[in-house]
C-alpha cells in the first residue's frame, strides 16, 4: 500500500484509532465524561481526516474498499450523526447510571457501530460489505439492550438479534449463490457480468436473498416487524442512531452496489423493488394509525418514508442520485431532532414513577410546561409530513420530481397518496401537545433542570435550524450534493 492509499483510509483508521482509545480507557480508567469526550473526539477528528482523504479521491484500496467522494460525504454525514447522537445520549447515560453502576462502554459501542456505517459507504465488495454491516450489527446488539436493568431493552435487543441473524444467514447464501455464478465479489466486475448470467436460477436465488436481507437491514415492508418493537425497548439515542445512521449507511451502499452492479437493467429486480416501496409506504403509514406510543409511531413512520426513498431510487439517474442523497440528509435532521425530544424528556424524566417518556399521553399540554421542546418537535413532524419551509418539504419535492420525470406514476401516486395518511397521525402529536385540559405527567418536570441535558438541548437547536434554513434556502446543501456525492 501506497502513502495515498493510507491517508484515503484516515477516516476509517482515525474511528478505529478512537474506538481502541476508548475500549482502552473503559479499561483501566473508568470515567464516564472522558469516555463521552473521547467519543466527540473521535467524530471530531473524523471529519478532519475525510477533508484530507478527498485529497486523493477517488482511489480504490485493495479490492475491498472504494474511496471517492460520494462515500466520503456519506461517511461525514454518519459522523456529524454519530456525534449528534452522542450529545443526546450523555444525560440518558448519566440518569441511568443510578441503576447501573458502570455505563462507559455505551460510548465504545457507539463508535464501534459508527466505524461498521462508514466502511458501509465505501465497501466496494461483497466482503467489506458484510464485515461493515457486521460490525454495526453486533454493535447495536449491544446497545439496544445496554441498559440491562429494564426488561423492554434486553427484549428489544434479542428480537433483533435473532432476526439480524436470520437476515445475515441470507445475505451470506446470497453472496455465495452469486459468487458461484459469476466468480467475482466486486461490484464493478459485477455490472459487466450481469448479462451473462441474465434470467439464471441460480444468480436470480442469490439476488433474491441478499434483497430480503437488505430489506430486514432497511425495515422495508414485508420485513418490517422487528421495527416497531425494537425501536420502542431501545434507548431513545439508539433508537435514533438505528433510524438514521443504520439504514442511512445501507441505503448509500445499496446506491452504489445498484449503479456498479447494474442493477436498473434487470427487471425482475426492479418490479420487486417497486412493489416493496409501494407496500412499505401504505403498510407503515395505515399502522401508524393505530400505534399511541410516540417511538411506534415514528417505527412506522420510518418503514414509510423508506418506501419514499425507494421511489427516488427507482427513477435510476443523475437525478435519482441527487434525489435520494437529498431526501436522506433532510431525513437524518427531522429524525434525530423527534428522538432528541424523547431523549431530553426521558432524561429530564424524576421520581418514582419515572418512565421512557414515549406515550402520547406525556405529550399532553407539553406547549405550556416545555414550550421549546414542543416547538422543536412540532417542526420535526411537519418537515416529516413534507409541510412547505421545511426540509422534508423540500425533500419529498426532490423524490416526486425524479418520479415524474421517470415516468413512475403509479409510485408518484402512491406517495402522495401517503403524505396525506401520513399527516394525520403527526397532527395527533402536535394536538396532543397543544391541549390545555389534560393532567400532565408528574415525573416530567417544567424546565431543564440537569446541565447534562444542555448537550442534548444544543444539539437540537442545530437540528432544528437546519431544518428551517436549508428548508427556506437549500441551494448550499444542493450544491455540495451535486459536487461532492455525485461526482
Amino acid at each position: 500500500m501506497s502513502p495515498s492509499d493510507f491517508i484515503a483510509l484516515l477516516p476509517i483508521l482515525t474511528l478505529a484509532g478512537f474506538a481502541l482509545l476508548a475500549m482502552l480507557q473503559v479499561a483501566f480508567f473508568r470515567r464516564l465524561e472522558t469516555a463521552a469526550m473521547m467519543c466527540g473526539g473521535g467524530c471530531v477528528a473524523t471529519l478532519g481526516s475525510i477533508c484530507a482523504a478527498s485529497s486523493v479521491a477517488p482511489r480504490t484500496v485493495t479490492a475491498l474498499l472504494a474511496i471517492d467522494k460520494y462515500g466520503l460525504f456519506y461517511a461525514g454525514l454518519i459522523v456529524i450523526a454519530t456525534a449528534i447522537v452522542a450529545a443526546l445520549s450523555y444525560g440518558y447515560v448519566v440518569k441511568q447510571k443510578a441503576e447501573q453502576e458502570e455505563c462507559d462502554e455505551f460510548f465504545v459501542l457507539l463508535l464501534l457501530a459508527a466505524l461498521g456505517a462508514v466502511v458501509l459507504t465505501a465497501a466496494g465488495h461483497f466482503v467489506s460489505f458484510f464485515l461493515g454491516l457486521e460490525l454495526m450489527s453486533v454493535s447495536l446488539y449491544g446497545l439496544i439492550g445496554y441498559f440491562r436493568t429494564r426488561r423492554r431493552p434486553i427484549e428489544g435487543a434479542v428480537k433483533y438479534l435473532i432476526l439480524s441473524a436470520a437476515s445475515s444467514a441470507f445475505l451470506l447464501f446470497g453472496m455465495a449463490l452469486i459468487y458461484f455464478e459469476t466468480g467475482t465479489m466486486e461490484f464493478a466486475r459485477l455490472g459487466t457480468m450481469t448479462a451473462a448470467v441474465h434470467g439464471d436460477r441460480m444468480f436470480v436465488t442469490g439476488m433474491a436473498m441478499t434483497l430480503v436481507a437488505l430489506g430486514f437491514k432497511l425495515a422495508v415492508a414485508p420485513f418490517h416487524m422487528w421495527t416497531p418493537d425494537v425501536y420502542e425497548g431501545a434507548p431513545a439515542p439508539v433508537t435514533a442512531f438505528i433510524a438514521t445512521i443504520s439504514k442511512g449507511a445501507i441505503f448509500a451502499l445499496l446506491l452504489r452496489y445498484f449503479t456498479q452492479a447494474n442493477g436498473g437493467d434487470d427487471p425482475a429486480l426492479w418490479y420487486a423493488l417497486s412493489v416493496i416501496a409501494v407496500i412499505s409506504m401504505f403498510t407503515g403509514n395505515l399502522l401508524a394509525l393505530l400505534q399511541q406510543n410516540v417511538k411506534r409511531i415514528l417505527a412506522y413512520s420510518s418503514i414509510a418514508h423508506l418506501g419514499y426513498l425507494l421511489v427516488a431510487f427507482l427513477a435510476t439517474g443523475p437525478l435519482a442520485l441527487e434525489a435520494v442523497t437529498f431526501y436522506l440528509v433532510a431525513y437524518f435532521v427531522t429524525t434525530l431532532g423527534a428522538f432528541g425530544v424523547v431523549s431530553i424528556l426521558t432524561a429530564a424524566a424524576e421520581g418514582p414513577d419515572a418512565r421512557d417518556a414515549d406515550r402520547l399521553e406525556d405529550y399532553r399540554g407539553l406547549f405550556w410546561t416545555r414550550p421549546w421542546l414542543s416547538a422543536s418537535l412540532t417542526l420535526m413532524l411537519l418537515s416529516l409530513a413534507g409541510i412547505p419551509l421545511t426540509v422534508g418539504f423540500l425533500g419529498k419535492f426532490y423524490v416526486i420530481v425524479a418520479g415524474v420525470h421517470a415516468s413512475l406514476w403509479l409510485l408518484v401516486i402512491a406517495l402522495a397518496v401517503n403524505s396525506v395518511i401520513g399527516l394525520f397521525y403527526y397532527l395527533r402529536i402536535i394536538v396532543a401537545m397543544a391541549a390545555t385540559t389534560s393532567t400532565r405527567p408528574t415525573f416530567l418536570p417544567r424546565h431543564v433542570g440537569n446541565p447534562t441535558e444542555w448537550a442534548a438541548v444544543f444539539s437540537l437547536t442545530v437540528l432544528t435550524l437546519l431544518l428551517i434554513g436549508i428548508g427556506i434556502y437549500p441551494d448550499t446543501l444542493i450544491r455540495l450534493i451535486q459536487t461532492l456525492a455525485l461526482s
